[in-house]
């Protein structure tokens, strides 16, 4: 049985008091949040969001992807254009989970049958050791040129069983990593 009747139902009790017509394209806290699809970790809950206040982006492992990267690049664009400035700033907050469903990602017969049953190559979603994965992640933001460099990115771990966040890398400019890089 299908979930959208709930779902709808829902939507019409929001609706009966909504209130937020009026909010900005840009979010207020000017961050975007990068986590986990996993149900079990909802960013809006978990760091006490608004609306309004972020843009949450999902994928399986909250991963930096080709895709992620190419969707940061875009948004940059974009909110140059909106705010007429030419250097863009805002956050970039990865947020990865213990107990990670895509922890099963990183068997490479796993990664094997996907490749060759969907064409789908799962290697850069595969989840191996959180923190090890998030600095990779961090890097992978670095080292892609078409990122602003005044862009800040940190990465937080959450703790499923206990609701805690844990600092992995406190906030840096993609200039300070690139800097350190070289």
């Amino acid at each position: 049985m299908s979930s959208l009747p709930t779902l709808i139902d829902r939507n019409k009790r929001f609706a009966v008091g909504f209130a937020s017509a009026d909010l900005p394209v840009l979010p207020k806290l000017r961050t975007i949040i990068l986590a986990c699809i996993d149900g079990r970790v909802d960013p809006a809950q978990v760091l006490g969001l608004e609306q309004g206040d972020a843009v949450v982006a999902r994928n399986n492992g909250g991963r930096v992807t080709r895709a992620f990267i190419d969707e940061m690049a875009t948004i940059a664009v974009m909110v140059a254009r909106m705010t007429g400035m030419e250097q863009v700033s805002f956050d970039i907050v990865l947020m990865q989970h213990t107990q990670c469903g895509a922890e099963r990602l990183a068997d490479t017969a796993f990664q094997a049958t996907l490749k060759d049953e969907l064409g789908v190559n799962a290697s850069e979603s595969a989840i191996t050791y959180q923190r090890t994965d998030l600095l990779t992640d961090l890097d992978r933001l670095r080292d892609a040129p078409r990122l602003p460099v005044m862009l800040t990115v940190s990465a937080l771990l959450y703790a499923v069983q206990s609701g805690r966040l844990e600092e992995i890398a406190a906030p840096q400019t993609l200039a300070a990593l690139r800097t350190q890089r070289d």
